[in-house]
């Protein structure tokens, strides 16, 4: 056996730049970096060697870092994935809010935190966590449960089993997830005679498993049995690339589709057995069939809550289940019957299983009065005033000015309900949503994320003051990358959607607003100077009129921010489902008391059936 001398690190890089998937492309596209104790020397000096190779990007925030590799994976559709490395300590737990974002949502990701020294001969080292009871902890056990794979790496030789498992987890459809390595920082620096083949290159195929025969025959069993079957699409019709097949089987058997979050897109919003919106922040049409449904048919679909309306959305009480996902955690829930195998062979093996069989048609008029609804609130004002626009008028703006290679990306507060209910996506990919963690401050990140994937694509990110707050240094970080996106700014005074919740169970306006808090001096945040002062074009408006001109102009070239002033309290109200928020069950207020007994019903209601 043949081998070669390197250090841990030079190692564990030389294997990521072998690594391929079936399209020709490595799988790792690129390393995120932010060198400091811990990785600058080991991890930087393997990276450096490789540069011409497997490039290293820098950005401003461990975790948005992070948060851009999940966006990348996303918009790739696990194709493709990104490394991550940081520091001991801060850097390391830093990445425990997106890598429960990339488990959340079933996404690629390499992380590799730096360790402590596996010898312990300087024990403590700087930004050590010691735990008093157990001293194989550190700040990177945080990462275990929030990772599909850990793996403590505390010799260079145990990467030769660790690298073939990292890899096999984020290529398995079923097992999908964030992968850590944490890399004591000794041993990244530490060389070891490795076998030369374990840096052959490699490709990965992503397995597309068939349906069990008899999963297969009960299942096409329970469609033809059902008078009103409903096709509830997730994200993992985008991940099995099977939004064609999805199309192709509900033409052909009649079967309506709606969509969640994640697997909005999945058909373009006319198709004919397109019905919108399910659950929460759903359309009255999705959410009608849904009702009176018998077959609940998810495909590629967790069931979140936010989907069935905290279990209140289905009301027919001969309903059953059927689950077709690859996971079968996923297939199992609620009892119902699985179909545990790739959406796109389950669709075609189904298709053929059912024959010319072809469902009852929905109720007529629902699309059309559901267009009709969404219509009425994004169309722009005959005139301008001084009411505010609402983001419903701030996203019909922004529609009309969008073309069929437009991306809208969004992901926490009030622009995902919204965007869900109202947004017409032209096709597969053309919907990036994170509402898996519904997480602030991915949005600026996803933008990065979804250019680098696909940069013929026309990006355009909402976001709302809040999460801009929270998350707004990797905009500096897309104008010197020099990529090109939108930045749609809205303009709340804080934070508009739970605020809303706040009030619907019964609570007074309180610490969500900017206006409802108690601060000396009142806030007067200039967000388009903010943004300019990051190297953006920024413009600022407070009406629809603005807004479309904003957009027109817009040159597509570099980072352009638009910031729109926007009224915090309206929301679309047609549509929509009950949502389980606990209401305290005693209160000194009456709107509380209020709310309280009309939660109790709810949940009475819900549990009954």
């Amino acid at each position: 056996m043949t081998t070669i001398r390197l250090t841990g690190a030079q190692a564990l890089v030389r294997y990521i730049e072998n690594q391929f998937n079936a399209d020709g492309d490595r799988f790792i596209s690129g390393v995120w970096a932010i060198f400091g104790h811990g990785n600058v020397a080991g991890m930087g000096e393997a990276l450096y060697g490789a540069r011409d190779r497997l490039p290293t990007w820098r950005g401003h925030n461990e975790q948005s870092m992070a948060h851009i590799a999940s966006a990348f994976a996303k918009q790739s559709r696990r194709r493709r994935a990104m490394a991550v490395t940081t520091s001991i300590g801060p850097g390391a737990t830093n990445l425990v809010t997106a890598a429960a974002l990339a488990h959340v949502n079933r996404l690629p990701l390499l992380l590799l935190p730096a360790d402590v020294f596996a010898g312990r001969a300087p024990d403590p080292v700087l930004q050590q966590i010691e735990a008093f009871g157990d001293g194989t902890l550190s700040a990177n056990d945080t990462l275990r449960p929030v990772s599909r794979y850990f793996d403590r790496i505390t010799r260079p030789e145990q990467l030769i089993t660790a690298l073939p498992r990292a890899f096999q987890v984020m290529t398995d459809p079923a097992d999908c997830g964030p992968v850590t390595l944490a890399l004591c920082q000794d041993v990244q620096a530490e060389a070891f005679d490795f076998p030369t083949h374990m840096f052959a290159p490699r490709v990965w195929h992503i397995r597309r498993p068939a349906p069990d025969p008899d999963e297969l025959i009960r299942a096409a069993d329970m469609i033809r049995a059902a008078h009103s079957p409903v096709i509830i699409a997730g994200g993992g019709v985008h991940y099995a690339g099977a939004c064609d097949a999805l199309a192709a089987f509900v033409s052909a058997h009649g079967i309506p589709v709606v969509e969640t979050q994640a697997g909005k897109s999945a058909l373009a919003w006319d198709h004919p057995q397109a019905y919108g919106p399910v659950g929460v922040t759903g359309s009255s049409s999705a959410n009608a069939i849904c009702e009176k449904a018998d077959l609940i048919i998810g495909l590629g679909t967790r069931f979140q809550d936010f989907t069935t309306g905290s279990w209140h959305l289905f009301k027919n009480p001969d309903r059953r289940i059927l689950s077709l996902n690859v996971q079968p955690f996923d297939a199992g829930k609620r009892g119902g019957e699985t179909l545990v195998c790739d959406a796109r062979f389950g669709l075609e093996m189904l298709d053929e299983a059912l024959g010319d069989h072809r469902a009852p048609p929905p109720p007529k008029g629902l699309r059309a009065d559901w267009f009709a609804a969404a219509n009425k609130v994004t169309i722009a004002p005959e005139t301008d005033s001084n009411a505010l626009p609402t983001d419903m008028q701030v996203i019909g703006a922004v529609q009309r000015a969008s073309g069929d290679d437009t991306v809208v990306i969004c992901a926490a507060g009030t622009m995902p309900g919204e965007l869900h209910k109202l947004w017409k996506a032209s096709g597969p990919g053309s919907y990036h949503m994170e509402y898996g963690y519904s997480c602030m401050g991915y949005e600026i990140a996803g933008a990065i994320g979804i250019k680098m994937a696909d940069p013929a694509r026309d990006v355009v990110c909402f976001t709302g003051d809040g999460t801009y707050m929270m998350a707004n240094s990797e905009l500096a970080t897309a104008v010197m990358m020099g990529l090109d996106f939108t930045l749609i700014i809205t303009d709340n005074r804080g934070f508009g959607c739970i605020n809303r919740l706040q009030m619907a169970t019964g609570g007074a306006e309180f610490n969500n607003l900017l206006d409802h808090t108690e601060h000396v001096v009142p806030s007067a945040i200039d967000f388009a100077g903010h943004a300019t002062a990051m190297g953006a074009r920024a413009v600022k408006t407070r009406t629809v009129a603005g807004l479309e001109a904003a957009l027109a102009a817009r040159t597509g070239k570099g980072v352009e921010v638009i910031v729109v002033q926007s009224d915090p309290y309206a929301t679309t109200q047609a549509g929509g489902a009950w949502w389980d928020v606990a209401v305290p069950e005693e209160s000194a207020r009456e709107q509380v008391r209020a709310a309280r007994v009309d939660y109790q019903a709810a949940t009475q209601e819900r549990n009954r059936k």
